[in-house]
């Protein structure tokens, strides 16, 4: 179906940061065909009032998870309702390709999907076909089994690459040159086919405390990866450093800048960090950042707006082992109540536990029994609303691992606290925010169901950052959600408003949008014939969201209209059309 709209009346913000300008915009079959003054309608043309409105770009999200997500949840909620029209996927070294042969391996990629992104274990795999081995094969699946409703982009992922070449032998040693060059193969073919890039992983362990597969990789094995990404115009590296846990990142960040630098590739960092209590270790990236940048470099940071919180239950979290907790970890990961209950009335266990809770990270929150919000009880039980050190004032109990213990056994596997957020150092954040080497939006959207929900952090930033205190003119705002991004990642027919590019515009009225509230609803397929919850938001909402011309938010509600497109890099250049 082809859609001709004229959205009249609005102020263009373009996203490349130039001033915001009245004007209309004509759309027709899925691209800007005009802007100027005093357009009149063509017969048979929509017209869409923005009056009072911002007429952008549609907002890309740099950083998702909707890699599982979209084959039980196309609909993508809620990223229509707050402006999205590009997701990228595939991030943090997990992708869904190339699939591993051997069941062990493809359950270890699973595995890590569920652990470190929430992503529910039975719909990945039972309602995933699973019908591909190459990158290319699983995007040929998708386009054939799964329409979406933003455009959809995805790195290659370095560990399903590792666990699908060396099996088990992945988690236990460096490759071998065969091996690296097999690797190098399923690479090539993942670029070829529009892979956006490659992304590795130097951060995370797993729930059994193993360090990732792709942090055993040498220099050679980066090296030739690195050298086929170069093969690739507009393709980019990505790789999740430490600054949280054991604070590699810096070490790791040069390590690898230096490879990327040799091979002549555009590389993404996550990140420069931008929380208070990383400040002595932000200065050494910050070092590395500008160095980076005064020698020329193609390489940018990234960070987030926002600061991450967690939404804690009991059945399923990674929030204790990231905070170097493994003892609850072990009780997080046991996978009955029975065997949870067990291990938290076991005197033994409850020791080792204090033990544990003592010695995490020093700068971790479950330290802190003021910061730890008892908000949902599962079994009615409670209290609720108070926090972890209210309860143990109310019951004498001593020590905060033993209150939380004492807690979950009376209200259940899914009951809910909620951690507090990192306090941010807004210096730092305002910096990114307006540097050219940097990469914004780092919202994790699609993953954490259950832990907290990221997407409508864009909108956070619009209402926040400029509209509520001024610390951003909307031109800045928009360019860090559209623009600036979409030149990062080769995205050259989209990210602005331009004649002869393609559709993805959104129109709101900033005094109407806003991060709403997360709610909890229940429509993800347990696997045993019911339905589990995870956390969303009501929409902002957007007056209208375009996605290749196409409305997928319109009048207060998703439109069920799915036009989104898998997309890679793209060709620069705008078909030639009216402008006045």
């Amino acid at each position: 179906m082809r859609f001709h709209l004229l959205i009249k009346g609005g102020t263009v913000v373009d996203g490349t940061g130039a001033l915001a300008y009245d004007a209309d915009v004509r759309v027709d079959d899925g691209r800007i065909t005009e802007i100027g003054t005093d357009l009149e309608a063509a017969a048979g043309e929509r017209v869409v009032d923005a009056r009072g409105c911002y007429v952008t770009p549609g907002f890309i999200e740099t950083h998702n998870h909707w890699d599982g997500g979209v084959w039980w949840s196309p609909n993508m909620e809620p990223l229509p309702a707050y402006g999205v029209t590009t997701s990228i996927n595939g991030n943090c070294a997990f992708s869904m390709a190339p699939a591993p042969p051997n069941p062990v391996d493809q359950e270890d990629l699973i595995d890590i999907f569920n652990f470190f992104e929430d992503i529910p274990e039975e719909p990945m795999k039972k309602l995933v076909p699973w019908d591909w081995s190459l990158w290319s094969e699983y995007k040929t699946s998708m386009q054939r089994n799964v329409r979406v409703p933003v455009n959809f982009a995805a790195f290659c992922g370095h560990i399903p690459i590792r666990l699908t070449v060396m099996g088990q032998e992945a988690w236990k040693r460096t490759a071998t040159p065969d091996e690296i060059q097999q690797m190098c193969v399923l690479l090539d073919d993942a670029l070829a086919a529009g892979a956006i890039g490659f992304s590795s992983n130097q951060l995370d362990y797993d729930k059994h405390d193993r360090p990732l597969p792709s942090q055993l990789a040498d220099d050679a094995e980066y090296e030739a990866l690195l050298g086929v990404l170069a093969r690739h115009d507009g393709a980019t590296f990505q790789v999740i450093v430490d600054h949280f846990m054991r604070m590699t990142g810096p070490e790791q960040t040069e390590r690898l800048g230096r490879i990327a630098a040799r091979a002549g590739v555009r590389m993404q960092w996550a990140g420069l960090p931008t929380l208070k209590f990383q400040a002595e270790i932000g200065k050494r990236s910050k070092e590395l950042h500008e160095r980076f940048k005064a020698d020329g470099l193609d390489f940018h940071t990234g960070y987030h707006h926002v600061s991450p919180t967690s939404v804690i239950n009991f059945g399923r979290t990674l929030v204790f082992a990231q905070n170097g907790n493994q003892v609850w970890q072990t009780m997080i990961d046991a996978p009955t109540w029975g065997e949870k209950s067990a291990m938290l009335s076991d005197p033994t266990w409850l020791d080792k536990a204090r033990v544990a809770w003592d010695g995490a990270y020093s700068h971790s929150y479950l330290h802190d029994p003021s910061a730890l919000t008892l908000r949902e009880s599962e079994t009615g039980w409670g209290p609720v609303g108070l926090t972890l050190a209210d309860y143990m004032a109310q019951t004498g109990i001593g020590h905060a691992s033993d209150a939380l213990a004492d807690w979950v056994l009376k209200n259940g596997t899914e009951s809910v606290v909620h951690k507090r957020s990192w306090e941010v150092d807004e210096s730092v954040m305002l910096e990114l925010l307006r540097d050219p080497n940097s990469v914004g939006n780092i919202s994790d959207a699609g993953a954490h169901g259950k832990m907290f929900c990221g997407a409508g952090d864009n909108v956070y930033l619009l209402t926040d950052f400029v509209r509520d205190r001024g610390l951003l003119t909307i031109e800045e705002g928009v360019h860090v959600l559209t623009g600036k991004l979409a030149a990062f990642f080769g995205l050259n027919q989209r990210g602005t408003l331009e004649v002869g590019k393609v559709a993805d515009i959104t129109v709101f009225d900033l005094d109407e949008i806003e991060r709403r509230p997360e709610e909890k609803i229940y429509d993800v397929w347990d696997g045993r014939g019911g339905r589990t919850y995870r956390y969303t938001r009501a929409a902002a909402p957007m007056r209208i969201t375009l996605v290749n011309g196409v409305p997928t938010f319109d009048n207060g509600a998703f439109t069920g209209r799915f036009p989104g497109e898998f997309v890679g890099p793209e060709k620069s250049g705008v078909i030639a059309a009216a402008s006045q």
